[in-house]
């Protein structure tokens, strides 16, 4: 067997975690520690391995950052409900399946984070909208170009990488970061 493919891979993704300075991801902790102390939610959407993505960020927002039952950060997966995600789909368009949520369930304060490869999927942009309209803070972590979220949304997580699976890799790495932090430095 040839592993070269995988020991590219791995230098690939190593060079970006090496490479990155993660100050750009201090905005979004500190909104993340406000959103928590103040009992507000945060909504994340993707969509294909961006969106499961976002049901295992959730996930950790959850339960992760606290251990303790009811102590958790309120963190909602628009992606995860496929009734939703259909009704909304078949009744509305697919582009609404993530704003038409966020239009009944968020509000001024909250914050999204927007996943995405390219930043260009018109789902996520229309929640980006949705978000600005209701005074919730946007966040997206982004490949390649960064697309038309990065020009969009409040705040740009970008790693210009042009491989999809290392783009999804780095979210759940910035995702676990965030988890880690807010499990640690919670004061309340």
């Amino acid at each position: 067997m040839d592993i070269e493919s995988f020991n590219n891979y791995a230098n690939r993704l190593g060079t970006v975690l090496r490479d990155t300075d993660w100050k750009i991801i201090a905005e979004l902790t500190e909104s993340l520690l406000l959103c928590w102390e103040n009992g507000q939610q945060v909504f994340i959407c993707g969509n294909g391995g961006s969106a499961a993505n976002a049901i295992h960020l959730a996930n950790d927002f959850i339960y992760g950052v606290a251990k303790e039952k009811g102590k958790g950060l309120k963190a909602i997966a628009l992606s995860a409900n496929s009734a939703i995600l259909t009704c909304l789909a078949n009744d509305l368009g697919y582009d609404a399946v993530f704003s038409e949520q966020l239009a009944v369930q968020a509000y001024k304060g909250d914050v999204l984070i927007v996943l995405s490869g390219s930043g260009n999927s018109p789902n996520v942009i229309a929640a980006i909208k949705q978000a600005k309209v209701m005074g919730v803070k946007s966040f997206a972590i982004l490949g390649f170009t960064g697309g038309e979220c990065k020009r969009l949304v409040d705040v740009p997580i970008h790693f210009p990488v042009e491989d999809m699976q290392i783009a999804e890799d780095i979210q759940l790495v910035v995702g676990h970061m965030l988890m880690q932090y807010l499990y640690v430095n919670r004061s309340f």
